[in-house]
């Protein structure tokens, strides 16, 4: 079955102040909706044609054809980049994840910048990444584009979209703007669920 643009689990103005709704309407339904007609386009008649995305991108990205790799990281990191975010959003991890986090990178306040640096050094388009490793230690990095952590072996808990079109008709080019509030709707219920998920394989 060819892949579903996935809905929105909430209205396109539910995350304002922090991203407007005309940001959201557009990434959703233009953006993300391309890369899924994109990938379903790229895969067909191919042995790739049936499988999960992680299945596609766990192949690596020099093994993948540029379509799918361009078109099949750009569903599977939008699918994510909604789930993780939400109006109730904001404040701090708990439990396992906060844990992990502090032994990691030695405090909550010590994470929050290094992905903040990850999220606004990246030159031009791509992605902040947190993610689990395959020792299942949390890791920090960005990737350029809509490559996926799925492309060499790690598991995505959280990542920022720091595409001009993430953020451009509110923030214009103030980049690290967008990142600092972008903590505001970061649904951290469901990135320790993503880290749950991870660590169990």
């Amino acid at each position: 079955m060819a892949f579903q643009l996935p809905n929105l689990p909430y209205s396109y103005n539910a995350l304002e102040p922090t991203i407007d709704a005309r940001t959201m309407e557009i990434h959703h339904d233009k953006h993300h909706a391309g890369y899924t007609q994109k990938l379903n386009d790229a895969i067909q008649g191919t042995d790739m044609e049936g499988k999960s995305i992680e299945e596609i991108l766990r192949r690596g990205a020099e093994s993948l054809p540029t379509a799918v790799r361009n078109n099949g990281g750009g569903y599977a990191n939008h699918d994510l980049f909604w789930k993780i975010m939400s109006p109730n959003g904001g404040g701090e991890p708990s439990g396992e994840l906060a844990e992990a986090i502090r032994n990691s990178f030695g405090s909550f306040q010590s994470f929050k910048d290094e992905f903040e640096n990850a999220a606004s050094s990246r030159f031009g388009s791509g992605w902040a990444w947190l993610v689990l490793d395959n020792s299942n230690k949390p890791k920090i990095y960005s990737m350029p584009n809509q490559d996926s952590p799925l492309m060499q072996g790690d598991k995505p808990l959280m990542g920022l979209d720091v595409w001009e079109h993430a953020y451009y008709l509110k923030y214009q080019n103030n980049r690290g703007a967008y990142v600092k509030n972008w903590w505001n709707v970061v649904d951290w219920n469901q990135v320790n669920q993503n880290f749950q998920n991870a660590k169990k394989g």
